[in-house]
């Protein structure tokens, strides 16, 4: 009796069952529909970006380095959950086998702390531009924002590495259900039937580290930036800074508001049933908006993806 207990504590689940919305039938279809489009979008348009930014030699400086590799993240960041929740709710089966909600929870959390650090080079490089226009070339020359975007992927994987080590040897008791569109971190920690104060306790060092500090260097980057441009004298050049930074600043708020309000509050009061919504909107909604909104906002890319529209429609004539 006392090893088969043993093994009843020890030995994981095979797989675990993913509720999402399945409380609430009716509303399976429309978010089917919606994630569905959604994806779709994200694909499109987070491709579209990755691809402009690194074929067109007018953006090959730090700046547009930052944007594709976002694109590139926020492409690999909704493929890692958008499909499988699209699987669920397309069937009556709505589960994921152990290996795979292991792999879905590193990755995602791989990637997300990867993003803080690119928005933060993001928001460095934009002090840059604006404060010390002149020297913008010798103090973030293209080596350095390579430099920065191989720091935040290495990052983002060390955090990761830790949370999936210590997550994997968390007993579950036979719980299989959880209440989430798809798995994470703080679910997993949530769901556990053993002590999980190191996981909660590196979770927020982790988070402190990855998340706000980062953070902190955006809001410092953009209050030395709101001065600066309060000193221009004409109205037209302010119009212009503004417009340089806004685009980041609303992605930087989309990114980060949610993620803060899920990653900072501790596990044991993480409230599933209404977190699993704003795990949904991080996940999806904000990559899928994200090219838009530089598209729409930059005339680099404008330009950009003009000439490669252009070029790819010459080449289908010949």
């Amino acid at each position: 009796m006392r090893g088969d207990n043993q093994s009843f504590l020890g030995d994981p689940p095979k797989e675990f069952i993913l509720l999402g919305v399945s409380d609430r039938p009716w509303l399976e279809l429309p978010l089917f529909v919606v994630l569905l489009v959604s994806y779709i979008l994200a694909m499109l348009g987070n491709i579209t970006i990755t691809l402009v930014s690194r074929l067109d030699p007018q953006l090959h400086s730090p700046m547009y380095i930052f944007l594709g590799h976002l694109s590139f993240l926020d492409f690999y960041y909704t493929t890692t959950t958008v499909p499988q929740m699209l699987v669920n709710m397309g069937s009556s089966r709505k589960t994921i086998i152990y290996g795979g909600c292991t792999v879905q929870y590193t990755i995602f959390h791989w990637l997300g702390c990867t993003e803080c650090i690119v928005l933060a080079a993001m928001a460095l490089d934009r002090y840059v531009a604006v404060c010390e226009p002149l020297r913008y070339a010798v103090i973030m020359p293209l080596p350095l924002g390579q430099q920065l975007v191989a720091v935040a992927w290495l990052s983002g994987f060390g955090s990761s590495l830790v949370q999936v080590v210590l997550t994997v040897q968390l007993h579950f008791c036979g719980r299989q259900v959880l209440n989430n569109f798809f798995c994470e971190v703080p679910a997993m920690i949530k769901l556990s039937c053993a002590d999980t104060a190191v996981n909660e306790a590196t979770l927020a060092v982790l988070v402190a580290f990855l998340v706000l500090v980062p953070l902190t260097l955006i809001l410092l980057s953009y209050g030395f930036i709101a001065r600066a441009v309060l000193r221009i004298q004409s109205s037209r050049g302010r119009h212009k800074a503004f417009g340089t930074c806004s685009s980041h600043l609303v992605v930087v708020s989309l990114f980060y508001l949610p993620a803060i309000y899920m990653y900072l509050q501790p596990p044991s009061s993480y409230s599933q049933e209404q977190d699993k919504f704003i795990s949904l909107f991080y996940s999806t909604i904000t990559p899928t908006r994200n090219p838009f909104i530089y598209t729409l906002r930059n005339k680099d890319v404008r330009g950009a993806l003009r000439r490669l529209l252009s070029r790819t429609w010459r080449f289908c004539r010949r």
